[in-house]
């Protein structure tokens, strides 16, 4: 790098310290860059930024789409924001399958948190990730964090394995269902709702009011014949209202208990030593693939590989273990 752009580096360090928007958009951006010298300043960046994050509370919320999230998170982001804390949120949209961007647009539908000048909101889209989360959406949690923001919201698609995911870079996994029983209870997958630390029924207001409590009943039910993913925590499931603001400070307290039980057990740092670890295995594999893609050699051979694999000619399995070896070679010699 030449003296310039050292000292564009050091201002964009300078400005996330700081606090400053411009600075805090322009150095996630870089983050999610997926250019090839972008990544190398990205990294510079986040080397600088990382002994300056860690303080905040990191808060996963999923749930299935129409269940309410943006307006929960929009409502907890008052609450939030009017007892002093600063709050960030990073909302992965499902990514358009042409363009590519983000398309539900999160701060179109937090308006009011929008706004908030103690409220940051990053729509990402979640492009090809697995699970619907962003593959940079870790590192914006670091940048988030030494820009100084205290509470940290991962808000996800909520299909596929995007719990999993969010469950994996947070410490406190918020997991919202719609106030309905019975049947939609028995189609719940049980290991979406072992993740979860804290269940929220949601809409829990006037016709709705009923079937949110009957649903909380039928869910702590559930619970009780599951093991809890944190020893001696007991999942609770509460009811809101986003619309009403009713329960919304009755869940933030419960959050903040399930975050000291975890300080308080030592559990947040197995957690989060746990997640580093998850997280280098899934740069190793991301940063492997994007070589083999990058070799001329090995993208050719790719080619032929998959044909053979799409007629029935090889089993992926074996193709997958000569196209690795044949690429480790290439790196040996």
């Amino acid at each position: 790098m030449g003296a310039s752009a050292d000292a564009a580096a050091d201002a964009l360090v300078e400005g996330v310290l700081g606090g400053r928007r411009r600075a805090l958009a322009q150095a996630i951006t870089l983050a999610e860059s997926s250019r090839a010298d972008d990544r190398d300043r990205a990294e510079a960046l986040l080397d600088a930024l990382t002994p300056h994050a860690g303080g905040a509370i990191r808060i996963g919320i999923s749930g299935a789409p129409g269940v309410g999230k943006s307006t929960f998170i929009e409502a907890l982001g008052r609450l939030l924001t009017d007892d002093a804390h600063r709050l960030a949120v990073l909302a992965v949209d499902p990514s358009s399958a042409i363009g590519g961007g983000a398309i539900l647009a999160d701060k179109t539908r937090m308006e009011t948190l929008a706004r908030n000048p103690r409220a940051y909101i990053r729509p990402s889209p979640s492009g090809t990730t697995l699970g619907g989360v962003a593959r940079r959406t870790r590192e914006a949690v670091v940048i988030c964090e030494a820009a100084g923001f205290d509470v940290v919201i991962v808000e996800t698609v909520g299909v596929g394995q995007s719990e999993t995911a969010v469950a994996g870079m947070t410490d406190v996994f918020v997991l919202l269902l719609s106030p309905a029983g019975g049947d939609e209870l028995q189609g719940i997958k049980r290991g979406i709702v072992e993740l979860a630390d804290v269940v929220l029924v949601t809409k829990a207001d006037g016709e709705l009011a009923g079937a949110a409590l009957r649903a909380a009943g039928e869910y702590r039910h559930a619970l009780d014949l599951l093991q809890p993913r944190l020893r001696g925590w007991q999942v609770p499931v509460l009811t809101c209202s986003a619309l009403e603001g009713t329960g919304i400070e009755d869940a933030w307290r419960t959050i903040e208990r399930c975050h000291a039980h975890l300080h308080d057990s030592g559990r947040l740092r197995e957690r989060r030593t746990e997640q580093q670890r998850a997280w280098l295995w899934s740069e190793m594999s991301e940063q492997l693939l994007a070589a083999m893609r990058a070799d001329p050699a090995a993208a050719a051979r790719l080619a032929e590989v998959e044909q053979a694999v799409a007629a029935g000619d090889m089993p992926p399995a074996v193709a997958a273990r000569r196209l690795v070896e044949a690429f480790l070679r290439r790196a040996r010699d």
